[in-house]
């Protein structure tokens, strides 16, 4: 096996052709990312990515710290199903926040939609128990998850407090059998 110095000279061409080929590529991909991270915090809808997992997470966050919780609700439920564990936490965190903030509006402007606010809770429970379920490492999920437990009004056992009768409980066994 005969190497001569016209074949390693290609061979080194090739692989130098290829690596700076691929070097153009990345520098030009950090570039698209750069631009991307700086579109995201100015707000604006970035050049590139604009179907990424991380431009519509990025889209439906800016929807809810400006309070367009609906338009939020929906993007971020497209994307509970996708992505890892890790997203789908994130993702579950701020559905559950969502209904935290609508619930504490609700709760502060009058007692008569007391069930509207307690319905609004127990799905900011649901989302950020999901959240715990998925990734257990974020303490903002616990705290959170925490303060809503503490919030909600203590679930009634059936047949317990203002009857004295068993029949909740019971069922449909009827009373005084042998």
């Amino acid at each position: 096996m005969a190497l001569s110095v016209k074949k390693v000279t290609w061979t080194l061409t090739v692989f130098a052709i290829a690596s700076a080929a691929t070097a153009l590529y990345e520098w030009n991909r950090i570039g698209q990312i750069d631009a991307f991270n700086r579109a995201i915090l100015s707000a604006k809808t970035p050049e590139t990515d604009k179907q990424s997992y991380e431009a519509k997470f990025s889209t439906a966050y800016w929807l809810a710290r400006n309070e367009r919780y609906k338009e939020a609700t929906l993007l971020f439920l497209q994307l509970a199903e996708s992505g890892d564990n890790n997203k789908r936490s994130a993702v579950q965190h701020n559905l559950g926040n969502i209904f935290f903030l609508r619930g504490l509006a609700i709760n502060g402007n009058s007692m008569t939609v007391r069930n509207e606010t307690e319905y609004l809770f127990r799905q900011a429970k649901g989302a950020y128990v999901q959240s715990v379920k998925l990734d257990n490492s974020h303490w903002d999920t616990r705290h959170n998850l925490d303060r809503v437990i503490g919030m909600l009004p203590d679930t009634p056992t059936p047949g317990v407090g203002e009857s004295d009768t068993p029949g909740l409980i019971m069922g449909n066994i009827p009373v005084g059998l042998p």
